[in-house]
């Protein structure tokens, strides 16, 4: 990738051509997930949330209480998938909810 053009490129696509070919996209893409997990799960899920962190390309998510871990276990896929779609790229494989 040229970063250095004569012809101005939208900043979006510029982003996007250095996060393709950064060394730690894969990092870079866990933190994004981390941050975007209260907007993609909903306030009441992200309150009883704690301790969320990756173990390789799993992600650990452990909650106050038992039912709430249900609730979290029934919905881990459909979770998974809009965490890796708002990033575009397949980073989460499993969502594990310990209590």
């Amino acid at each position: 990738m040229s970063y250095y053009s004569r012809d101005p490129k939208p900043l979006s696509s510029v982003l996007k051509e250095y996060i393709k070919e950064f060394p730690h996209r894969k990092r870079l893409k866990k933190g994004m997930i981390l941050s975007q997990w209260p907007a993609i799960v909903g306030d009441a899920i992200a309150k009883q949330s704690k301790n969320l962190h990756f173990e390789g390309d799993k992600l650990i998510v452990t909650v106050r209480n038992p039912a709430w871990r249900q609730e979290l276990h029934m919905q881990r896929y459909a979770i998974a998938k809009k965490l890796n779609d708002s990033v575009k790229e397949e980073i989460i494989k499993e969502i594990i909810v310990r209590s």
